[in-house]
């Protein structure tokens, strides 16, 4: 069906012919459904599935009604609210153009913009308001956003904003929103938290499945490549050198990681620019256009450029870090293979992390990975002269009466044959040098081969002690392990020791300051703090310890006990050390100002929670 069938507004059809659109795509098509119009609408579809045209489809009989413009912009009309700055300005642009004839004016309030544009702005009239959940909360208490007048509201990748720390920006804006509004809710998965805040704040809402879970990845080829950790970065380097692709993006873990790859890249001659959230705006703008127009080929990012991005020529995603979860694999990969275009996804992981990783890809449904060695100097070399025939083969130019003096004179003094060779040897020049994986190759082929035994299966579980230990004692030199919290009453049988990966019982315990004559913080009563972190964050000891420390301004000494629950992590800190961590945490961690913490205030430490098994029962050898 066309959308004019489907009941697109007519202003609307003559920007979608202009663009090219012309039959919708299945999310289109089902909010565009006569069932659906003027509903609240929960809508899960794959990335790339075309949810801004989606969205801004639904909203043009909300807005417009039988009318072919818009009336004078006073108060917004509409609010788009994104996770990521450059998600906001790109859902900008698309909107732009498919109102581009209804005389709508709109405005993108993101961090790190200047505020006076947007106030500016905001104060000559908006129809259309998008923008991050925090600077939005920032206009509508400085008064200068006013939505008493919004008749509709898109909460654009709502799973993302809650799994980024937004819920209690998103309640603010939801509780500020005028009675009878029109919400539309747009994201790739509808986890268990969307629906909670859906129930909170809507009623009745038509919940959209547009894209079956196995057509999700129907046009991504997925290709897992065993490497050793210390040769991952050479790794990078030949999977984009075997791929050629025209655009490709490579994922890290952290903000070191993308700047250390970066350089890593650009020594061995790639046009590669880096994307994290320690750039300013102008920044984060400036690399994408470069990567669009084609004067970088590799952006190298965190996971902010894994949400939304439309970049059309990327057919190359590599997770050169495994990726946390199997949703961030899927936005990851998402990256490619848009809009019935073909991609490949390259996952990079070393031996320990196979097994974690190939459940990560059962979890989100991807069944058709291969596995394969990672390539080699040799493959890529070959590839290479196999590139270079057909290059020079395809070349159709004209020389000139100058050309070809020079070369009868080249001619004259070698053979032909020579000088070809030389023309070879200048082209090949122009390809980065491939790395030799000594590494990974040793044990590549063997590890492969032994996967494919269903004895040896990479499949199978594995012990409980390998990888799902809750509680973390310390290292050399750590006091022995404690007793849990509630063995430590006078009234309770005491409890036997249990050992996970998830809970660290801090520094061996002295005396008091006080009783020890010492001015400094020390060991001694502590005061509880929570962290926005927990399990289903992968929140470890290991890696908040230093964290604590940076941010909090701390000591190793002055961190008791950690405990790390599903969705929180509590943490004890020690003494005065208490008072100073408390003004610091009140300023975002400079590194990850995701990360959030709160006094516990007058609960006490709190209870072990109680063990859970994790073995499987399972028939399959």
């Amino acid at each position: 069906m066309s959308f004019a069938d489907l009941g697109a507004h007519p202003t609307l059809l003559q920007a979608l012919e202009a663009r090219g659109y012309v039959s919708p795509t299945p999310v289109q098509a089902a909010v565009l459904d006569a069932a659906m119009l003027g509903r609240d609408l929960l809508v899960s579809a794959e990335t790339g599935s075309g949810k801004t045209v989606a969205f801004g489809l639904a909203l043009a009989h909300t807005l417009l009604g039988d009318a072919p413009t818009l009336p004078k912009a006073t108060t917004p009309r509409a609010l788009v609210l994104a996770p990521t700055r450059e998600l906001a300005l790109q859902v900008q642009q698309e909107l732009a153009w498919l109102y581009g004839s209804t005389g709508m004016r709109s405005v993108a309030c993101v961090g790190g913009a200047p505020m006076a544009q947007q106030l500016r702005a905001l104060s000559d009239g908006v129809h259309l308001v998008v923008g991050t959940p925090g600077r939005i909360c920032d206009h509508i208490e400085r008064g200068s956003l006013k939505l008493g007048e919004m008749q509709a509201l898109v909460l654009d990748e709502a799973d993302e904003m809650l799994d980024m720390g937004f819920r209690d920006e998103l309640d603010r804006v939801l509780a500020v929103a005028p009675k009878g509004h029109r919400a539309l809710w747009f994201s790739a998965t509808l986890p268990r938290e969307v629906g909670e805040l859906a129930k909170k704040w809507l009623a009745n809402p038509a919940r959209v499945a547009a894209t079956p879970a196995q057509q999700a990845h129907a046009d991504i080829k997925y290709v897992v490549n065993i490497v050793a950790f210390r040769e991952r970065e050479h790794a990078v380097v030949n999977v984009l050198r075997a791929h050629d692709a025209p655009a490709a993006i490579v994922f890290c873990a952290t903000r070191e990681e993308v700047s250390r790859m970066q350089a890593t890249l650009r020594e061995r001659g790639f046009r590669c620019v880096g994307l994290s959230g320690e750039l300013t705006q102008p920044e984060r703008a400036r690399a994408l256009q470069m990567l669009r127009d084609g004067h970088a080929k590799v952006l190298v990012a965190t996971d902010v450029a894994a949400r939304g991005l439309d970049l059309p020529d990327v057919s190359l995603v590599i997770h050169a870090d495994p990726p946390r979860d199997a949703m961030t694999l899927q936005h990851r990969s998402g990256r490619t293979g848009r809009a019935g275009r073909k991609g490949t996804a390259v996952l990079l992981v070393s031996p320990d992390r196979r097994q974690l990783l190939a459940r990560m890809l059962r979890t989100a449904n991807v069944n058709t990975a291969s596995w394969e060695p990672c390539p080699t100097a040799e493959t890529i070399r070959s590839l290479d002269d196999d590139r270079l025939v057909t290059k020079l083969e395809a070349t159709d130019v004209t020389p000139t009466d100058e050309d070809i003096a020079v070369a009868r004179r080249l001619l004259a003094k070698k053979p032909a044959e020579e000088l070809v060779a030389a023309l070879v040897t200048i082209s090949r020049g122009e390809f980065p040098e491939p790395e030799e994986l000594p590494m990974t190759v040793s044990f590549a082929h063997k590890l492969l081969a032994a996967m494919s035994q269903p004895q040896r299966s990479y499949e199978r579980p594995m012990p409980q002690q390998r990888y799902e230990r809750n509680e973390y004692r310390g290292g050399a030199g750590a006091a022995p392990p404690a007793a849990p919290y509630e063995a430590r009453s006078e009234s309770r049988a005491p409890a036997a020791p249990y050992e996970t990966r998830n809970e660290y019982q801090g520094p061996p315990r002295g005396p008091r300051p006080e009783e020890r004559g010492a001015p400094g913080p020390g060991p001694g009563p502590g005061q509880w703090f929570v962290l926005n972190v927990g399990r289903e964050k992968r929140a470890d000891p290991r890696w908040l310890i230093p964290v604590l420390c940076r941010w909090g301004g701390l000591q190793k000494e002055d961190i008791g006990v950690i405990r790390v629950l599903d969705r929180e992590t509590r943490v004890e800190i020690l003494g005065r050390a208490a008072s100073t961590f408390r003004e610091r945490i009140a300023m975002p961690d400079r590194l990850d100002p995701t990360l959030r913490a709160l006094p516990l205030e007058d609960q006490g430490p709190p209870r072990r929670p109680p063990p859970r098994s994790t073995w499987r029962k399972t028939t399959e050898r």
